[in-house]
């Protein structure tokens, strides 16, 4: 039997490298990368201030 995708499964996405892309934070005005293309008309935060604006998990 022929393996087209030997690597699907949970991991394979981890077998990529992520691409980053430069951003303006919406709440503090800082410089940052994140893992997404940013979207205009919708706010980007860097990791300071994601959390203030994260809802919490239960």
């Amino acid at each position: 039997m022929d393996e087209r995708y030997p690597s699907r499964g949970p991991r394979s996405f981890q077998d990529r490298p992520r691409e980053f892309h430069k951003a303006v934070c919406s709440d503090c005005g800082k410089e940052c990368e994140v893992p997404f293309k940013p979207t205009e008309g919708r706010p980007v935060y860097c990791r300071d201030c994601l959390p203030k604006y994260r809802k919490p998990r239960y």
